[in-house]
């Protein structure tokens, strides 16, 4: 099957990540697969260094960009896909222009990967307009249900990482942190953007401190809100006791060294970096956002509390924090549930059960 992908980001973050490993995985099969993504970016450096064939396309902003739109159709003629698999909003959009000008007859699939609600008419059009959604989570497919996308369409397709072993130097990366020897560890893995609600994060540190003092945090990852986390950190006096790592490449070594695993969001497609935290046997602590309680089950794998409840996420993070078998034993019922239902190898495998249909 000759397959061509597109994803429209320039930033590397958690869908580009699945992109990646989806292309990968498909190639690694036998199939004839194709990327388009944008020039310059992670994903097309990434992509090439594994001898995948890359495509760069210019981007330009919006949907509709010329730019876009005449770069992709080029694309879709020269690889003659028989599938055209599209990753982003506005890829999604810039895509199907470029489909109907490249005159192709490949079938056209979406995937929706945040929980965010459909609410305008071009995103009902765009998402309309394919063969096949797929929603990397019940939650997801129930607000693309709830958008009036029919649901005939809509297949669940778990996002999936790598199953692979820790590597090793989790602790001495945390000492190059500032993170003293035998401290525990509560780190999170996002994005510094609004959805994923540093702040109850931070307020729920703030109690967790109190009680626990000798706990530390990390904070992983970057964006546009960095410096209002920054001014909060210093507002709660946690300073010394969070530290904010910026992007980072290391997450095999990092996350195995955490002490439990923490995800604060009021809005959350899945969360891969759950699923990191599962393959590697981390106690995970999180809320009840998007698709978060498929992920993690209550009791079992970890605690699910309310969003935007500090309160909760810090008695939770204490409840967790302050017993050692309970964490051995969260961390082997993730790493089960990561085996049965989330890995990279699951995904790749159920996306092409969804592309058979339409052949």
């Amino acid at each position: 099957m000759k397959i061509l992908h597109v994803d429209s980001a320039l930033e590397w973050r958690g869908g580009q990540n699945q992109v990646f490993q989806t292309v990968l995985g498909m190639a690694t099969r036998g199939h004839r697969v194709t990327l388009a993504c944008h020039a310059g970016g992670i994903l097309e450096e990434r992509a090439a260094n594994e001898g995948l064939d890359v495509r760069p396309v210019t981007f330009g902003r919006g949907d509709l960009s010329l730019v876009s739109v005449l770069g992709l159709a080029r694309v879709f003629r020269q690889a003659a896909p028989d599938v055209i698999h599209l990753h982003d909003p506005h890829g999604i959009g810039a895509g199907l222009v470029a489909a109907r000008l490249a005159r192709t007859n490949a079938h056209i699939v979406a995937t929706r990967r945040v929980d965010f609600k459909i609410r305008s008419r071009l995103s009902r059009l765009k998402y309309g307009a394919c063969e096949r959604i797929v929603a990397v989570s019940r939650a997801i497919a129930s607000v693309l249900e709830a958008g009036g996308l029919p649901r005939e369409r809509i297949r669940l397709v778990y996002e999936g990482v790598p199953d692979r072993p820790p590597q090793p130097g989790g602790q001495a990366a945390l000492g190059e942190l500032g993170i003293p020897e035998g401290a525990a560890v509560v780190g999170k893995v996002a994005a510094l953007a609004d959805h994923k609600d540093h702040m109850t994060f931070l307020a729920a540190a703030a109690r967790v401190a109190e009680r626990l003092p000798d706990t530390r945090f990390l904070l992983v990852g970057d964006g546009e809100l960095r410096s209002r986390v920054e001014a909060r950190v210093h507002e709660l006096n946690l300073t010394g006791r969070c530290v904010l790592t910026g992007f980072r490449t290391d997450m095999d070594r990092l996350i195995p060294a955490f002490t439990v695993f923490c995800l604060s969001s009021h809005m959350e497609g899945l969360g891969t970096s759950l699923l990191d935290a599962m393959c590697f046997s981390r106690p995970i602590v999180a809320t009840a956002a998007g698709g978060i309680p498929e992920a993690v089950e209550d009791g079992v794998t970890g605690r699910v509390v309310p969003v935007k409840n500090p309160e909760a996420l810090a008695a939770a993070l204490v409840e967790v924090l302050s017993d050692t078998r309970r964490q051995r034993a969260m961390g082997a019922a993730g790493r089960k549930r990561f085996e049965e239902r989330f890995t990279s190898d699951r995904m790749v495998e159920q996306t092409l059960a969804v592309y058979d249909e339409l052949h």
